[in-house]
């Protein structure tokens, strides 16, 4: 596909458009959200959420693991009994 200088002119000027806008941001010390929860003393129940969630992800993929794996060996055992038949 071969693009036209319009494209390629059209894309360079927002690139350079999307720096600008980038560069006029104020900076900040930090995070007020995580600065407030660390001072109440709630970041912990984040932390936890989150760890709660992640176990929960790892739980999961290993189960659909395990049963992938069962799948696969009755579809092998299948197709061995087939090719023997034949």
């Amino acid at each position: 596909m071969q693009r036209t200088p319009f494209f390629k002119s059209s894309l360079l000027a927002l690139l350079l458009l999307s720096q600008q806008v980038m560069a006029q941001q104020p900076v900040t010390s930090g995070v007020e959200m995580a600065d407030q929860l660390r001072a109440d003393g709630k970041i912990w129940v984040v932390v936890a959420v989150i760890a709660a969630i992640f176990a929960g992800i790892v739980v999961y993929l290993i189960r659909l693991d395990r049963q992938i794996g069962k799948l696969e060996k009755e579809v092998n055992e299948k197709k061995s009994e087939n090719s023997l038949r034949f």
